[in-house]
């Protein structure tokens, strides 16, 4: 079992591998850095924007087909933002908050895709082998603790532009330190080093975030991609006849991809969703 587990896991490596393996070293300047994740981060972020074209290039009054699902992707993730952060804070935030969420939600479900993590490089066939994939062609950009490391701090430094925006630099040090409550005398005196260490927790809180955002995203996709592989190949691990395994590798994995296809709409949601909670923290306060 334990040596299955391994193999498994041997299947994704942690760190993303060149996507452009057919080319010799050295030979075109941009295979140093085309990883297979960035080859669809790209795939994904064209699709998404060839989308928005289509769907915006003839406008009319009353929308129908392509027009009526973009404007309803727009409305309600507008209005989610909107009763979290406000329509003053979302007339900012709505750009990066929903390209977060269509970018992940997208590269989320592109990994269910056939042949994403299946297809690449291997020791049996070479190139395009199905068979113990060890470098796959493509391969989900979420599942690159790298891009999901890169989202997170774009989204932490646009949460700092605007709280710094809204409420000043020496606004945002006085709300994480200054003394709560409106008590005054010798009591403001004696609470001043306990607001000081909760301030220190919290300044630590907000570095932590990209960590745990980056983490959270990762660890899920990459969960899920391990066990779609799981599944596909439980008939071979466990040693049935070559026919028995084709047909599980067909059908024992449908219900995870239900599963996966809901996971991946919830962990872009969450991820959204977070982010715009950290800006109302800091930016939206009550009179």
């Amino acid at each position: 079992m334990m040596a299955f587990h391994m193999s498994v896991l041997a299947a994704f490596p942690l760190k993303a591998e060149s996507a452009c393996q057919f080319f010799p070293a050295g030979s075109l300047s941009f295979t140093a850095w085309l990883s297979n994740s960035i080859l669809v981060s790209i795939l994904v972020t064209g699709s998404v924007l060839l989308f928005a074209c289509r769907s915006t290039a003839r406008l009319h009054m009353i929308p129908g087909g392509m027009q009526n699902f973009f404007e309803m992707i727009v409305e309600t993730t507008l209005n989610l933002i909107e009763g979290i952060i406000g329509k003053r804070m979302a007339q900012k935030a709505f750009g990066l908050l929903a390209s977060l969420f269509l970018f992940i939600l997208c590269s989320n479900w592109f990994g269910l895709l056939p042949g994403v993590g299946t297809i690449g490089w291997g020791p049996e066939a070479g190139f395009l082998t199905v068979r113990e994939v060890e470098i796959p062609l493509l391969r989900p950009t979420t599942a690159d603790l790298n891009m999901t490391l890169g989202l997170a701090v774009v989204a932490m430094y646009f949460w700092l532009l605007w709280t710094v925006q809204e409420v000043g630099f020496f606004g945002l040090v006085k709300a994480l330190f200054e003394v709560k409550g409106g008590v005054k005398g010798m009591l403001f005196f004696i609470l001043i080093p306990i607001f000081l260490f909760v301030g220190v927790l919290e300044v630590i809180s907000i570095l932590v975030r990209p960590v745990s955002l980056s983490l959270r995203l990762y660890g899920n996709v990459y969960a899920g991609e391990v066990l779609m592989h799981t599944m596909t190949d439980l008939g071979s691990s466990l040693g049935l006849s070559r026919w028995a395994s084709a047909l599980m590798s067909v059908v024992v994995p449908i219900p995870f991809y239900f599963l996966e296809l809901l996971i991946g709409l919830l962990q872009a949601i969450v991820f959204m969703l977070l982010v715009a909670v950290y800006i109302q923290l800091s930016t939206v306060h009550s009179e």
